[in-house]
């Protein structure tokens, strides 16, 4: 059974997405992907937003990166900042959890409340299609869980951020302003 507060995530996740689309989806973001909670999620709801789309894993090293993810969405989000989870074992076996295990782990030890993903690869060969994607834009694939790319409001610039850097790092943070204070170009 998931917890109050990943139903209540998952329930203004759609609420959130079924918002009136403005613009035709960038083709970045032409996929979907079932949530955490099994709710199949296009990344189109997304649109008009800028994403900070994160490899997690619940026992690595980097997982306590999870609560300045937790911070940054919370902080900015108000602006346009959505932080979009996507899980995956692809590192060390560090996320061999079920969706709700993984589910539980991030509302208990973090409070996770942005959007998270249903496990999948995201590792150059084996990766889902929306990290395919993003590594083919950047040139630069996930080498370890928590790296970072960070998407502008039109789907069309894309910066890519190792997993040393932290959701606290001044020059992420500098980018994620610069890009929330930039209007979405019309496509």
């Amino acid at each position: 059974m998931l917890s109050p507060t990943i139903r209540r995530a998952s329930l203004a996740l759609l609420l959130f997405a079924s918002a009136p689309a403005a613009a035709a989806c960038p083709p970045l973001l032409a996929h979907t992907f079932p949530s955490l909670t099994d709710q199949a999620t296009p990344l189109c709801r997304f649109q008009g937003k800028v994403l900070l789309v994160v490899n997690t894993a619940s026992q690595c090293g980097y997982t306590p990166q999870y609560e300045g993810l937790e911070a940054l969405y919370r902080r900015y989000r108000e602006k346009g900042l959505v932080v979009l989870g996507f899980p995956a074992d692809d590192f060390g076996g560090q996320e061999p959890g079920s969706n709700s295990d993984i589910a539980k782990f991030c509302e208990v030890n973090y409070g996770v409340s942005f959007p998270m993903f249903a496990k999948s690869a995201v590792r150059a060969g084996n990766a889902n299609a929306f990290y395919a994607a993003l590594g083919m834009k950047t040139g630069e694939r996930p080498q370890w869980n928590f790296h970072k790319y960070l998407i502008d409001r039109s789907g069309d610039r894309v910066l890519s951020f190792g997993t040393k850097v932290t959701p606290e790092d001044r020059k992420l943070v500098g980018e994620i302003e610069r890009m929330l204070a930039m209007p979405a170009r019309k496509l």
